[in-house]
């Protein structure tokens, strides 16, 4: 079986194309990026905070067994329209990566399936090249598929 997200870096360009079909329908697509406990389970991370309007904030945080921070990031929402976008910084914290912008667009293709693609830009193509050097692609796949297990048993 390949990999359901698909992840379109065009040589030369500072963006990244991520694309995924989920067998969900688009409003629990949707509630898998707003709401605070399911973004937690299937991201295996803490939701600091997720305010989910206009000028809101985000911040996630992920530790080890003994409590040590391993992996924060946080950013501010830009737009939010319900079951259709949320456009919004991302940044990493003790990384070199910097803030990126990203544009999350969801979409209803039929009563049992839905689209999102994320058009993420980065500062430089440097930048992004260095990121796609990690196991970026396998990382959003393994995601993306535990959302999908995950909030499939919410329908």
């Amino acid at each position: 079986m390949g990999q359901k997200t698909r992840v379109d870096a065009e040589e030369g360009k500072q963006e990244l194309v991520i694309t995924r079909e989920f067998d969900l329908p688009l409003e629990l697509l949707f509630k898998a990026y707003t709401e605070p406990e399911l973004v937690a389970q299937w991201m295996s991370t803490n939701v600091l905070k997720l305010e989910n309007k206009r000028h809101g904030g985000w911040q996630f945080e992920t530790t080890d067994a003994q409590g040590n921070v391993v992996f924060r990031a946080n950013g501010t929402i830009h737009a939010f329209v319900p079951n259709q976008k949320i456009t919004r910084t991302f940044e990493m914290e003790n990384t070199p990566f910097g803030a990126q912008l990203e544009f999350l667009e969801f979409e209803q293709l039929t009563e049992t399936t839905s689209r999102l693609t994320m058009h993420v830009i980065y500062r430089s193509v440097a930048l992004r090249d260095q990121l796609l050097k990690l196991p970026f692609a396998k990382g959003i796949n393994m995601a993306h598929n535990r959302l999908e297990e995950i909030v499939r048993k919410l329908a």
